[in-house]
């Protein structure tokens, strides 16, 4: 599966010029990609103006993301700010190029930036099927909770996805995390993040990449916009677990 990571600065609570933004990034992928990452809540950064940005699952974004899946013929994933009945909630969505969509809400808030305050958490987590690769979507945050991330052997999956708002004054975690979760998990890990600064004058300095089911690096943006695509090679995933099982070995769990 050829998969695609983009990362760049955002403008700030101004969906139309992300959403036109994103557009011209994207348009070079067309038939070179089977599935495009965005960041965190791409269309607004990550903002708790949720009264004034939230929209719902009919919403320009959810259109936007058909249109662009249907011209890319790939999968495109990323969180913005949804509301679906009287809650808010910082959603992925995973859009096939059929219209076809899933969501995963995010599960841990942002407590030192009040985003418990704002939006409602996730209770479930999500396993997404495409092109014969099982992937589970989370966000930001989430890296720093192992236990939501963990494989099981009731749902195991390929690859793990994080969209981000991560800082760059915590960006050794960030680096350091996602190998960590690649490992733990035997599975492939891309990461998004964005780059710049943010209207609460936050800096970003990306460090997007991808990781293989070993931990090894196949590419790190820092820095800079960029446009990264991967081959990944789920038979070699597969074989690799097969040379090393220890995933058979790990402990049983339930998320309550």
């Amino acid at each position: 599966m050829r998969l695609s990571i983009i990362q760049t600065a955002l403008h700030w609570e101004n969906p139309d010029a992300n959403r036109a933004m994103l557009a011209g990034i994207l348009a070079p992928l067309t038939g070179q990609t089977d599935l495009v990452v965005l960041p965190e809540m791409f269309t607004t950064g990550f903002s708790m103006n949720a009264a004034a940005l939230a929209e719902e699952m009919n919403g320009p974004t959810v259109r936007w993301m058909h249109g662009q899946a249907a011209k890319l013929g790939a999968a495109i994933a990323g969180s913005f700010i949804c509301r679906d009945g009287d809650r808010n909630f910082n959603r992925l969505v995973f859009m096939r190029p059929d219209s076809s969509l899933q969501h995963y809400d995010k599960r841990h808030l942002f407590g030192l930036a009040g985003e418990h305050k704002t939006y409602s958490p996730g209770r479930e987590r999500l396993l997404i099927e495409w092109m014969g690769w099982r992937i589970c979507p989370l966000i930001c945050y989430d890296l720093r909770f192992p236990v939501w991330s963990r494989q099981r052997q009731a749902d195991p999956y390929d690859l793990l996805l994080y969209v981000a708002n991560w800082p760059s004054r915590r960006g050794h975690h960030w680096r350091s995390l996602l190998p960590a979760r690649a490992i733990e998990n035997q599975c492939y890990v891309a990461a998004v993040n964005i780059t710049g600064a943010d209207g609460n004058g936050h800096e970003y300095q990306g460090d997007s990449g991808v990781w293989d089911y070993s931990g090894q690096c196949l590419c790190q943006i820092s820095g800079q916009t960029g446009v990264f695509t991967a081959t990944l090679r789920l038979e070699d995933m597969q074989a690799y677990r097969r040379q090393l099982p220890f995933l058979e070995d790990a402990d049983g769990f339930e998320m309550k």
